[in-house]
């Protein structure tokens, strides 16, 4: 028996050892444009569109898996792989409009700050740069485990908003009966809603990020089974956060005819529907996530820019060994801080469609995977199996339909 509760603890311990990579990616979906996107979501829709987190999560279980035994399998990085099989004009045009999305991701995480503060009484032109600031001194003055640390307490601190949905007092018959059987009209805002909830729920940058972070962990194929659980613990972080949040909004705005534009929107709403307590909150969840992510975001853009042109990149090399990566990071920082503090900036079209643009791109970068997954060259014997390609193939099949009807129905409309 204590030969069996020893073995259990090192296992325990081990899987400590390795979590991160599939927890922080998932946690970080929940940012700023996502808390945005699932706040008008419910205020819109109520319950109806909460069906969508199902297949969501399965589909992101899968292609995190892909990621992670790509990233363990070749020790390269997606967008290095793109580059060495693609060639390097499609390379450019991909990753070209993969910058300006995230740029506008980034954005959005400030505006969340921004917005979350105000709700607090601080200024964004105080929060903004201080916030900015802390980020980038975090990235470029620390290393990987100590980032991954800080990164996984910002995680759990997310969770937040399973106390803000409760105390809207959410109604459990009709939320089952939506999942179950949703009432949606289907129209040009409906659309790109639910393509914006699947960009955000499963986003472009998550892909290279997680791969990256992968091969910087140095994880091995012997580690597959532990970093397996990593990714499905996150990818339930994902969707149990994107639930309540959608269901915090649901209960107390949709009910109430409350009509918002962002999530600070939500937050103050909140005030006078659930209470002071449930709009601090969540406006707090709003900052939490915010922070999280404007320093994962432009990092992952920095990793996969860095990639895809063969530049040394990773937080744990000094500025002189990798000074285009940093310089990307640095440069993302201050562009994407500089529009939050423009007066008039069109934060919230910024917010969405950032969104929508990572629900457009997202086939994008499936099809890249997809193919390289299962090239034997690349994988040998760990190339996809047929379950793994068919929902593979289904998410790209679901998006390009949506995209399509949502540019069919912009110009009949």
């Amino acid at each position: 028996m204590f030969k069996n509760r020893k073995t259990l603890f090192r296992r325990l311990g081990f899987f400590l050892a390795i979590l991160g990579p599939g927890i922080i990616t998932g946690s970080v979906d929940n940012d700023a444009g996502g808390i945005t996107t699932y706040s008008v979501a419910g205020a819109l829709y109520g319950y109806n569109l909460l069906w969508t987190l199902i297949p969501s999560f399965i589909v992101l279980v899968v292609i995190q898996e892909m990621n992670a035994r790509m990233g363990i399998v070749t020790g390269k990085g997606l967008a290095c792989l793109i580059r060495e099989n693609a060639g390097v004009k499609i390379t450019f045009f991909i990753f070209t409009g993969l910058l300006i999305a995230d740029i506008g991701n980034t954005t959005t995480e400030f505006a969340g700050v921004a917005g979350s503060m105000e709700v607090f009484g601080v200024s964004k032109y105080i929060s903004v740069p201080i916030v900015g600031f802390l980020v980038w001194i975090s990235v470029v003055k620390g290393t990987y485990k100590s980032a991954e640390r800080i990164f996984l307490i910002f995680s759990v601190s997310l969770l937040m908003y399973v106390v803000s949905a409760l105390m809207g007092k959410p109604q459990w018959g009709e939320i089952g009966h939506s999942l179950v059987h949703p009432e949606l009209e289907i129209n040009t805002q409906s659309l790109a809603i639910i393509i914006g909830l699947i960009g955000t729920t499963i986003a472009p940058w998550m892909q290279f990020y997680m791969q990256s972070s992968v091969i910087e962990k140095g994880l091995k194929m012997k580690n597959y089974k532990y970093t397996l659980i990593d990714i499905v613990v996150g990818c339930l972080v994902t969707v149990i956060v994107a639930f309540f949040i959608i269901v915090a909004c649901a209960s107390t705005l949709h009910v109430n005819g409350v009509v918002i534009n962002e999530a600070k929107d939500a937050a103050l709403a909140l005030k006078p529907l659930a209470g002071a307590l449930a709009a601090q909150v969540f406006a707090f969840g709003l900052f939490i996530a915010s922070i999280f992510s404007a320093t994962i975001l432009p990092l992952a853009c920095a990793f996969y820019v860095s990639e895809a042109f063969g530049f040394e990149a990773g937080i744990d090399k000094t500025w002189n060994e990798a000074k285009e990566f940093y310089t990307l990071y640095t440069g993302i920082l201050i562009l994407s801080a500089g529009i939050i503090l423009l007066p008039n900036a069109p934060l919230i079209l910024i917010s969405l469609w950032s969104q929508v643009l990572n629900g457009m791109f997202l086939p994008v970068v499936l099809l890249c995977m997809i193919f390289l997954v299962n090239n034997k060259k690349i994988m040998g014997e760990y190339v996809n199996k047929p379950v793994n390609n068919f929902i593979g193939w289904s998410a790209v099949s679901v998006l390009v339909i949506l995209s399509f009807a949502l540019l069919v129905l912009q110009f009949i409309k």
